[in-house]
């Protein structure tokens, strides 16, 4: 790895002071974002010439924090004024295949597999991006403790500390470093990395940084299972599956990299007492209560014992072995075909890349495709360069932006006709086309038909991003003035494919239906997550396919599997009731988090024509929120809503939350206009003269405990609720 020491040969760091005391940077003018039909990878331009080739554009400066050089706009009196200065703005960053692309930051537990992963595979890592990981670690490190957490607004952890602490010296940072220097205490502090939870074990031994003998066992063997085995692997949620499916084959094949002094130095650092006499073994289930958020269960713990210290060294004969590692490879090599080696996610992505590496070669092509791919995560903001939650959100802030427009009423503008035409462009290029090869043997869902949450080539479907894309194409394609792109045979993929995913519950999950029972969470070895082994019934999505097909009914075909659309509605509003607690409210498990899942569910109560004034189910949800809102009209619900399940009110009101709760009562039919306006009036108070709003707490959440930013957010849902109210109560001119 190469060390940054001081003045650089190419002479684009602004701050060329000693790494000890301060933070270099890249000059932030030479960075450019490229959006290739939605694949979004930064590159810093190094020559002048390229430059002048290359200029940035408007929607670089936003993403990198610099001037836009936007106007500032007349100051909005009304709903609608406000609503077309956001647009205004909004428009502007518009890449150009159509979407919108933004940083899906928040979780520090991703970077650190990457770097790893470079690290061991021998990648070279150009400085200037070891720079701006470097900064952006920095700037979220906790100033108090000096840790970092699950993700960005969370409280040190192990998990946090040690692995971001681990590739901050991987990429040059001295241990001498006043910042190191205070991880390392609050690292300590927390008993050293022997607490760490189980993914963050794993990475260190690979690393060479902690013996195997402290991870517990993922065995490959598990994949050998018949599938009616109510454990076997293919009834996990799809994301478990993709990370435990490499993890398993990386360490059934024994991979450790070999010491390096550097390496050798770490595991000085990492632990409180000389690494030569820790007894791994007896820390295999040793974790701190700061990263603990879902103990293993004694069932679990008894599993885990009998395959250490039965099944492994006495049992499991290598016939067994040698087939589980090329069945789990061919899965692997599933993965990597049908994403075009973009993967999953950013876990299990460099996982593969290893895995590939360990089966294939360092100079073979699926290495090389892999060491592209991971650009793919990465983004850049003033605070420097993260790894974004997913390859992007281009899909699904793409059609959300769209139906925000139509539900304000401005779709037909001419003014807005052609952004929305790029968006229409844009998701009839995204829409999947065809199933995953070998579907079956994979145990992927139909994707025909369907959208992704990022990208085609990506290429898993989503219940409710196929949902909201099909909404926004249905919506669109329906108003003059605008092309039909996408087929009415294209569309009924889409329903098919919906149709394909109901819950025995009625309810939808995300990924896939429900496959496996809730006890398989007595296997959930992550600790550090929630409800994360099978899939579950969400609100969120239960809505967005409800709408869908609603719309899809009643404007464009009602004749096309009519039957089967009624009874599936039916069935997911039942469970939509069910759902709803006592008090009225609905968890999200997509976003913060009652407000989130609240607005999704009267939008699908709505679309079934239940409101306030026919249903006191309706009326509870309003009333749930009436009795939560702030003095200055506002909303604000904190991420601890998410980890704790009750909600829990944020300090300060925010702007996206107030949103939401503005379109739930709106389209809740709420009579009462008082305190809706007032929550107008705040948004409004809080727009600035170029038309944006500045960036408040963090949007969205998985797995019940990491949150994750949705900056489009304080756009596309200030829009939607200013057009809605201007619809529904008159663009009234707002002191």
């Amino acid at each position: 790895m190469a060390k940054c020491r001081g003045k650089q040969s190419n002479g684009h760091l602004v701050n060329e002071k000693d790494l000890q005391t301060e933070n270099p940077r890249t000059d932030p003018t030479r960075w450019r974002l490229l959006d290739e039909r939605g694949r979004q990878t930064w590159h810093y331009l190094q020559s002048d010439e390229e430059l002048k080739q290359w200029p940035q554009s408007i929607a670089d400066r936003y993403f990198l924090n610099l001037p836009t050089g936007l106007p500032s706009l007349p100051k909005p009196c009304t709903p609608l004024d406000s609503a077309q200065n956001a647009i205004s703005y909004f428009s502007q960053l518009q890449l150009p295949p159509g979407n919108w692309g933004c940083e899906y930051g928040g979780p520090l537990f991703l970077l650190p597999g990457l770097v790893i992963a470079w690290y061991v595979t021998k990648t070279p890592v150009p400085e200037h991006i070891s720079i701006e990981i470097r900064r952006y670690l920095f700037a979220r490190q906790n100033p108090v403790d000096g840790g970092w957490g699950l993700h960005i607004e969370g409280e040190s952890s192990v998990f946090g500390t040690a692995m971001n602490y681990v590739i901050l010296r991987l990429l040059g940072a001295s241990e001498e470093d006043g910042r190191i220097v205070k991880a390392r205490g609050k690292l300590h502090q927390l008993g050293g990395a022997v607490n760490g939870p189980h993914w963050a074990k794993f990475w260190l031994s690979v690393l060479g940084c902690m013996e195997p003998e402290a991870v517990n066992p993922v065995p490959p063997d598990l994949w050998l299972l018949p599938d009616w085995v109510p454990i076997a692997p293919w009834r996990w949620w799809i994301h478990i599956r993709q990370v435990y499916l490499p993890m398993s084959y990386i360490v059934s094949r024994g991979f450790r990299f070999p010491l390096t002094p550097l390496t050798r130095q770490l595991r000085e650092e990492l632990y409180t007492q000389p690494y030569s006499s820790i007894n791994f073994a007896s820390h295999r289930n040793s974790i701190s209560p700061a990263d603990n958020y879902h103990p293993k269960s004694m069932f679990l713990n008894v599993v885990n014992r009998l395959l250490v210290d039965v099944w492994q060294p006495y049992l499991r004969p290598n016939y067994i072995r040698r087939r589980a590692e090329e069945w789990t490879w061919d899965l692997i090599r599933h993965e990597n075909e049908n994403t075009d080696f973009s993967s999953l996610a950013p876990v299990n992505g460099p996982m593969n890349f290893l895995a590939s590496y360990i089966h294939d070669g360092p100079d073979s092509y699926s290495v090389e495709r892999h060491r592209q791919r991971m650009h793919d995560f990465l983004w850049v903001k003033d605070e420097g360069m993260l790894m974004n939650g997913t390859n992007g959100v281009q899909t699904w802030d793409t059609a959300l932006l769209v139906q925000a427009v139509v539900a304000a009423g401005l779709a037909e503008s001419p003014q807005w006709r052609p952004m929305l035409t790029k968006a229409l462009e844009f998701l009839d290029d995204q829409q999947i086309r065809e199933n995953c090869r070998e579907q079956e043997v994979c145990y992927r869902q139909r994707r025909k038909g369907a959208w992704a949450f990022s990208t085609r080539e990506q290429g898993y479907t989503v219940s409710d991003c196929t949902s909201e894309a099909l909404k926004s194409v249905l919506l669109l394609q329906r108003l003059p003035g605008f092309p039909k792109l996408v087929s009415d045979e294209r569309i009924k993929d889409a329903i098919d494919t919906l149709l394909t995913m109901q819950n025995a519950s009625g309810g939808f999950a995300s990924y896939e239906p429900i496959r496996g029972s809730q006890y398989l969470e007595y296997l959930n070895a992550a600790e550090v997550f929630g409800r994360i082994m099978i899939e579950y019934d969400y609100p969120e999505c239960t809505t967005a396919v409800v709408t869908a097909l609603s719309l899809f009914s009643r404007h464009h075909d009602p004749s096309y599997r009519k039957a089967e659309i009624e009874k599936t509605i039916s069935r997911a509003v039942a469970w939509i009731m069910k759902d709803q607690r006592k008090d009225g409210s609905w968890y999200g498990s997509w976003g913060i988090c009652f407000t989130y899942a609240g607005m999704f569910a009267l939008e699908s109560l709505a679309s079934v024509g239940r409101n306030y004034s026919n249903d006191p189910r309706v009326a509870l949800a309003c009333q749930f929120f009436l009795d939560r809102q702030m003095a200055d009209g506002g909303w604000g619900e904190s991420y601890k809503s998410c980890t704790d399940g009750v909600y829990t009110p944020h300090e300060k009101s925010q702007v996206v939350q107030t949103c939401w709760i503005i379109i739930a009562l709106l389209e809740a039919g709420y009579p009462d206009r008082e305190p809706i306006e007032k929550a107008v009036r705040m948004v409004m108070g809080r727009q600035m003269e170029d038309g944006s709003w500045k960036q408040e707490a963090i949007e969205g959440v998985f797995n019940k405990s990491c949150m994750i930013s949705y900056p489009n957010y304080k756009f596309i849902f200030p829009i939607k609720a200013l057009g809605m109210f201007a619809k529904r109560f008159g663009d009234l001119k707002i002191q």
